[in-house]
């Protein structure tokens, strides 16, 4: 069995998400890559990943779909335990809330709060028993602020940052730490469509951040440096907060 530490990331095929993956096996960690359908773009991940001289596991399941976490993951923690969790797993359906349908609404809950929980119940387990771990959330400016045409988004990283909170709580005595990141707006396939020209003006930095630089906070939380943050949110938004 490796010596090295393991980090799961869910929702790691693309954007923020890989970005993390990439730079946790820069700083030494064996990846367990989830992602949910694009097997094409899991592949490329995991090649660079090795070719940072890491090893990654592929995990395809809907992190939202109970049976098949359990399915996935049941195996794999019998034998090892990740020393990091980041869930990042999410995604997106806006509208203004008088014309959403309900399944907007909890399909967009679900994948972040019941993905959130079900992932980190199962991986939670290892981390207390070895009394060290890091659980980090990726919320959003979105869960801090409110954005119009996000009622569902807004709540689902509002709700994460507040389950964040709790169990930092209920796991500090066990030396497990959990905190959130919260982006702006970064360059990804998720702003792809939003008129840049209007919200770039709006960030005091005056342009929108990447994925590395999110990765980067992620990298801080997962060390050593970090070892006395726990309960905290962290934003990487140019300064666009409110």
């Amino acid at each position: 069995m490796s010596s090295r530490k393991i980090a799961l990331v869910t929702g790691a095929s693309k954007g923020i998400g890989a970005a993390i993956a990439l730079t946790l096996a820069r700083d030494g960690f064996d990846i367990w890559l989830n992602y949910r359908s694009d097997h094409a773009a899991a592949a490329e991940v995991a090649r660079g990943i090795e070719a940072a001289g890491a090893s990654c596991r592929l995990l395809c399941c809907d992190v939202a779909d109970p049976a098949a976490v359990k399915e996935t993951l049941g195996p794999l923690l019998e034998n090892e335990s990740p020393e990091v969790l980041v869930n990042n797993a999410g995604h997106t359906k806006d509208t203004l809330m008088v014309w959403m349908a309900e399944d907007e609404w909890k399909d967009v809950l679900s994948v972040h709060l019941d993905g959130f929980f079900l992932v980190t119940k199962l991986v939670l387990v290892g981390m207390l028993k070895r009394r060290s771990g890091r659980v980090i959330n990726i919320a959003s400016t979105s869960g801090q602020s409110g954005v119009a045409g996000q009622v569902n988004y807004s709540a689902a990283k509002a709700g994460l940052i507040g389950a964040t909170k709790a169990l930092a709580l209920e796991t500090a005595k066990r030396k497990v730490l959990v905190n959130a990141v919260a982006p702006g707006f970064i360059e990804t396939d998720m702003v792809a469509g939003l008129p840049k020209e209007k919200i770039v003006p709006m960030i005091p930095l005056g342009r929108m951040g990447t994925p590395e630089e999110v990765a980067e906070v992620v990298s801080f939380l997962a060390s050593d440096k970090a070892s006395y943050i726990t309960g905290q949110v962290i934003s990487v938004n140019g300064g666009i907060y409110l």
